[in-house]
């Protein structure tokens, strides 16, 4: 009897420990840094939304299951062709990065599932690009509008994306691509309206300069005016008076005639050497 004991024994032990290694991985669970768990209780009232499990090391019944999710902030890159306002096809190159919210996992896994970056920001990126980009004109897109752009797309996406449990982080547009004749088309008017400013700004800074010459001319004229009403007869006499006498001090050889008609003449000098 000890020995056929010893046989049941061994057979409970060994049957419980290849009971153990099968379900260790699900008994036994660690949720590393970066992630979240949501648990899905199959015999226990379905996926617990209200408890999102941390990092750290967890114990599960064997039947349970733990849908672990990466909360990181993810890049999703999204190259597409969208319509103008005008009807042209536009390539555009488009950047997004987001991450789950993290109280919420349970509710982006009972809507969208762990593939929610294609069953939900995918398809909202492609979306909010073709409904913003469609309100705008080519020349727009390609020039002036493109911060503005951008930060309509982002708030579209943060709006939806937001109310689906994803935190959106950054929107950013990479490229975007016109046909080669409307690109070249909108550089050669942009090109003529640089030229049409430049002799806008030319013909401005002639007019003023125009207008600096005739306040000059004026302001001489005026001087003039006034010198010549100061000069009077008995002024121009006494400055005569003066380059005779300094005439008269000077070494070299002259004539020097005072007085002319009616003796009111000034000095002239006829000559010298």
């Amino acid at each position: 009897m000890s020995q056929s004991k010893l046989i049941t024994y061994g057979i409970i032990v060994f049957v419980a420990l290849i009971a153990i290694l099968t379900f260790s991985n699900a008994t036994f669970l660690t949720i590393e840094a970066g992630e979240r768990g949501v648990l899905f209780q199959r015999f226990g009232g379905g996926l617990d939304k209200e408890n999102i499990y941390n990092p750290g090391f967890h114990v599960i019944a064997p039947w349970n299951i733990m849908y672990v999710y990466d909360i990181r902030e993810k890049q999703i890159d999204e190259d597409m062709t969208v319509l103008s306002s005008n009807g042209l096809n536009i390539k555009v190159d488009v950047t997004v990065r987001a991450n789950p919210e993290y109280g919420n996992i349970g509710d982006l896994h009972e809507k969208f599932g762990p593939q929610y970056v294609e069953s939900l920001v995918r398809p909202e990126v492609r979306s909010s690009v073709r409904e913003i980009i469609g309100q705008f004109s080519p020349e727009e897109l390609y020039s002036t509008k493109r911060n503005e752009v951008q930060s309509l797309i982002q708030e579209n996406l943060k709006e939806n994306l937001g109310s689906n449990y994803i935190e959106l982080r950054a929107t950013l547009i990479r490229n975007i691509e016109l046909p080669d004749k409307v690109r070249s088309a909108i550089e050669t008017k942009i090109e003529a309206e640089q030229q049409a400013l430049k002799y806008e700004y030319i013909l401005q800074q002639e007019r003023k300069e125009a207008e600096r010459k005739i306040i000059e001319a004026e302001a001489k004229a005026e001087s003039n005016r006034i010198l010549s009403a100061s000069l009077t007869d008995k002024i121009l006499q006494d400055k005569g008076i003066e380059a005779t006498l300094q005439l008269a001090n000077s070494q070299n050889s002259k004539v020097i005639v005072v007085g002319g008609e009616g003796g009111n003449g000034l000095p002239l000098i006829l000559g010298g050497n």
